[in-house]
């Protein structure tokens, strides 16, 4: 594996995050327009039928696809359905800056579930990595006043995000085992289908369940189906596919660090199309949380 990175690489790593970022902003700006499980099976499902006509034969009766087909739901499941839709939750109660800064916590999560659920040895500087990261976050969570933290009141959209990237934890885990079937997983497209597919009936039954409970009106309008067209496209396909390139050309470490953009791309996103400023607590967090990554990543 080539570790130099080119600035064609250092571009695809970069396109990922600012997906990512304007995935947070455009969710956060349709929260009037269309309830946010329901925007998420919309996203994946527009997903799915762009990627349908690439690789159709997944879907055939000899296809390894239903002979893994639980597999598959799983990763559906939790990286479709699950991390998308607690998002897009978050997001109404959350800003797109506290949303990705705690998502930037990811990677702690990552060591702890890699710990305690498969077995996966944490070092003493991955474990002083981690400590920072988490100081970020509770940063974040008490929006710089200590008094906050110590009331523990928490805005109900940060503890979704930590719930999702727990869920994105055990789906980045589940990823890493050798079970998937070389025929689809060789092709990206097949692979990425494979779950979205999964993934969006996961999502149209909790958008029938946001329903059942009395969802919000669906407001129709260009508004509206320009957000749909671009968190389909951008953050589902484009970002993914930059992601894996990236990854496979330099490693998961390196790249791991162009994920911690997210938070920058989103706060200045925030300030160019919501008004939301910024603040000096947000900074410091975005330092501690990258701090900590790169100490965790170091050999």
């Amino acid at each position: 594996m080539n570790q130099k990175i080119t600035p064609s690489t250092a571009l695809l790593l970069t396109i990922a995050p600012l997906m990512w970022a304007g995935n947070a902003i455009v969710g956060r700006s349709v929260n009037g327009l269309v309830p946010p499980i329901t925007l998420n099976f919309f996203r994946w499902s527009i997903a799915a039928l762009i990627l349908l006509p690439f690789a159709t034969w997944i879907f055939r009766r000899n296809s390894a696809l239903w002979t893994h087909w639980r597999r598959f739901s799983l990763l559906g499941l939790l990286g479709v359905g699950l991390y998308n839709s607690l998002q897009y939750l978050a997001l109404k109660t959350s800003s797109p800056i506290n949303v990705t800064l705690v998502a930037a916590s990811m990677p702690v999560w990552m060591l702890m579930i890699g710990s305690l659920f498969f077995g996966v040895r944490v070092s003493f500087k991955q474990s002083i990595g981690a400590v920072m990261s988490i100081a970020g976050v509770l940063l974040v969570l008490s929006r710089g006043e200590l008094r906050q933290l110590l009331a523990l009141r928490l805005v109900p959209g940060d503890i979704l995000m930590i719930l999702a990237a727990i869920v994105w934890s055990f789906y980045s885990w589940l990823l890493t085992l050798p079970k998937d079937p070389v025929e689809i997983k060789s092709n990206w497209i097949a692979f990425m289908l494979a779950q979205v597919a999964f993934g969006a009936v996961w999502s149209g039954a909790f958008a029938a369940a946001e329903w059942s409970i009395g969802a919000q009106d669906i407001a129709w309008g260009w508004p509206l189906i320009a957000a749909l067209v671009f968190v389909a496209i951008g953050p589902a396909i484009i970002a993914l596919r930059c992601w894996g390139i990236g990854v496979q050309r330099v490693g998961p470490t390196i790249a791991g660090f162009f994920s911690n953009l997210t938070p920058l791309f989103a706060a200045l996103m925030s300030s160019a199309f919501l008004g939301e400023v910024p603040h000096l607590y947000h900074a410091f967090a975005f330092a501690l949380i990258v701090g900590g990554i790169v100490v965790s990543s170091r050999r």
